[in-house]
């Protein structure tokens, strides 16, 4: 380890800090350009947030969703510490613990907290929630949540965003009698339109959620359950919150930078000091991106690159959405302008009966925007159309359908399909993992990262490794 490399400290050891600390430690593993502190709050290394309803369905334990932290001569990692103010004149920052560290730039990768709504009896005048009640951001909340949901019990879930359909799910696999109520006129409504809310809520109607549409929270009343505006009680033992997120400001807020939802950043991810940086939840950029994954691991990415130097170029455009329902026996995907009818050429597929529905909207003969739910081959094809910027096949139907004609275009992938977006590992470099010894998820996740996202590409993983177990390749994408 140099010891003039320049000190960078990272404030949060979150999914997206403890990716830059694994980008920089990839681009510069001896530390002879930076020296990294991270800072995290909890105690225990960083885990993967997107997958806590699986740990909740018991899908997963706490163990599977650990993310990596890279083990290098100059990383520092400090956890159970919050930093408490940051001197930017001074370029040092304040920890709880009544230390301080003294930073050549510092990196803000607060993340986000849980939102909860100005309801009665959901929240104390400081913010906290009351009992019975409970969000579902952290393992603290996880276990919260599996403490109060017993099996036969009954549960409401506040919000139906893509949170609060997976904590439903998850909560039907535990045997808990489920109530979901969503304030929009249909549930996702940000990421799907209203014929596909209106299959999907069929879906999890006969799974056994109670599911509430364009109603509003009056009160929570502890012990009996929540109360609408319509005057109708939702039993309920507990209330799990899911009904959004801000943007963890304050420290940037009391040190005078530029924050509007988020501390606000340019296309190097620089925030209104020179010196100081925001990425992932906490960070707004133009192009968007917070509450998503990929683009937050995206922006790890540049600013790694801008920090040692291997990469001065390097710059954040913005994020291409792409939205994954990780409910167990659901495949719901959505990506790009979902409400592009008027200004695009539209082919939908709605199966009521069957429980699917599919909805391409082309301009300019790309994807435009796509619906996908229960069409998980067209899926991977028309997410990777989207990513590529690539034409897509005249035959718009045939697409939809996973059966695109003979010579039509599809994704140049050389023949090595893509298997986890979120990380951009194909199908070669899991294969060439399996080659080398790793027979589990887990050993592939640490050997590629797949897996380690949104959680998506689980099944794609686990089909593979299943069948090379039978020595011969499974085909995936």
């Amino acid at each position: 380890m140099n010891p003039s490399a320049r000190h960078v400290v990272v404030i949060g050891n979150g999914m997206t800090g403890s990716r830059l600390a694994d980008e920089v430690a990839r681009r510069d593993p001896g530390g002879e350009r930076v020296r990294l502190t991270v800072i995290g709050d909890e105690n225990g290394p960083a885990y993967n947030r997107v997958l806590l309803p699986g740990v909740l369905a018991g899908i997963y334990t706490p163990e599977d969703i650990r993310l990596p932290f890279p083990d290098g001569p100059a990383v520092t990692l400090r956890t159970g510490t919050a930093a408490t103010a940051l001197d930017t004149a001074r370029r040092r920052v304040t920890l709880d613990d009544g230390t301080a560290l003294d930073y050549d730039e510092c990196v803000l990768a607060t993340g986000a907290r849980a939102a909860f709504p100005p309801v009665d009896g959901v929240a104390a005048a400081d913010g906290t929630p009351e009992p019975g009640v409970t969000a579902l951001r952290d393992l603290a909340d996880c276990r919260r949540v599996m403490a109060l949901a017993r099996p036969g019990a009954p549960v409401v879930v506040l919000g139906g965003g893509v949170l609060g359909l997976e904590a439903a799910r998850a909560l039907t696999a535990r045997g808990v009698r489920v109530s979901l109520v969503e304030s929009s006129p249909w549930i996702m409504r940000r990421q799907i339109d209203r014929p596909a809310a209106d299959i999907l809520a069929d879906r999890y109607t006969a799974l056994g959620v109670a599911v509430h549409s364009w109603r509003v929270a009056s009160r929570w009343i502890s012990g009996t359950g929540l109360e609408l505006d319509d005057g109708r009680v939702l039993a309920g033992d507990a209330l799990v919150v899911t009904a959004g997120v801000r943007g963890a400001t304050d420290l940037a807020r009391a040190a005078g930078l530029p924050v509007e939802h988020g501390v606000l950043v340019d296309d190097t991810l620089t925030t209104g000091d020179p010196r100081v940086h925001a990425i992932g939840d906490c960070a707004q950029h133009r192009g968007g991106g917070a509450g998503l994954v990929q683009p937050g691991w995206e922006q790890a990415a540049v600013l790694a690159g801008l920090l040692t130097g291997t990469a001065p170029e390097a710059r954040y455009t913005g994020a291409r959405p792409v939205t994954r329902l990780k409910a167990e026996g659901i495949d719901l995907t959505s990506l790009g302008d979902t409400e592009a009818d008027d200004t695009a050429e539209t082919v939908t597929i709605a199966d009521p009966y069957g429980g699917r529905y599919a909805k391409l909207s082309v301009r300019d003969g790309r994807v435009a925007g796509a619906v996908l739910l229960g069409f998980p081959e067209s899926a991977s094809t028309i997410a990777q159309l989207y990513d590529g910027g690539d034409p897509v096949p005249a035959d718009r139907l045939a697409l939809l359908l996973g059966r695109a004609a003979p010579g039509a275009h599809t994704p140049d992938t050389g023949g090595d399909p893509v298997v986890c977006r979120c990380n951009a590992v194909p199908r070669s470099a899991i294969e060439a993992a399996w080659l080398d010894g790793a027979r589990t998820r887990v050993d592939v996740a640490a050997a590629t990262r797949a897996t380690t996202g949104c959680g998506g590409c689980v099944r794609d993983v686990d089909t593979l490794l299943t069948g090379w177990s039978g020595t011969t390749p499974a085909p995936v994408g």
